[in-house]
């Protein structure tokens, strides 16, 4: 069952670069949240209770609805509707999100050790250089959060495959660490956005001393 999870979850990297609309965009951070809670609920079930109870709470409550209601907010302050700044056509994004999915897939499974799951490893580490590509490859701060969140999930998926023993700690440190980096950029985007009118990186080449 966990399987299925994770290619719908590695689809969902995919259709962040076939779409421009930023509402889809914070839907499928949502619905990668919503995966989350499945795979952590499968893969941690023998953990002590109350781990467990948090866990799922970060990834149900945490990231399936409080950061995608706070990024819905952003949206509406900023009347943000779609993200037309590209400097790689959805294309060829879409064929380097693909290549980075296969390349992972290649390069987890020469791994061999039993405290990692490889399967979720691989996901994993699509995740983060994904979210990282996401980040290149867009000029528009908010996308720029969108990529942010996507690394941050290719985390918790990689606290998932070390092992057991780890995740309750890497994923609460995580969850501060993402929480406050929300809010803190929460507050730059609607500055940026209320100053320039745009959420454009290029518009802070207007910033002087």
């Amino acid at each position: 069952m966990i399987i299925v999870f994770l290619i719908i979850f590695a689809s969902s990297l995919l259709y962040f670069f076939l779409s421009d609309r930023v509402s889809n965009h914070i839907s499928l951070l949502s619905i990668q949240g919503a995966i989350l809670f499945f795979i952590a609920f499968i893969n941690l079930i023998e953990i002590d209770t109350i781990s467990l109870i948090v866990i799922l709470m970060e990834t149900l409550l945490v990231k399936a609805f409080f950061i995608p209601y706070f990024l819905n907010k952003l949206r509406r302050t900023n009347n943000l509707k779609r993200i037309a700044e590209r400097d790689v056509p959805v294309f060829y994004s879409v064929l380097i999100m693909t290549a980075i999915i296969i390349i992972s897939f290649f390069s987890t499974y020469s791994i061999q050790s039993v405290f990692i799951d490889i399967k979720i490893f691989t996901v994993a580490l699509a995740s983060t250089l994904g979210g990282i590509y996401f980040i290149i490859v867009h000029r528009n701060i908010f996308n720029h959060i969108v990529g942010f969140l996507i690394v941050e999930n290719g985390v918790f998926l990689l606290s998932l495959a070390v092992g057991s023993e780890f995740p309750f700690l890497v994923s609460m440190a995580v969850l501060i660490d993402i929480l406050i980096a929300v809010l803190i950029i929460g507050i730059f985007v609607n500055k940026v956005g209320n100053t320039f009118g745009s959420m454009s990186i290029s518009s802070l080449n207007e910033l002087k001393d």
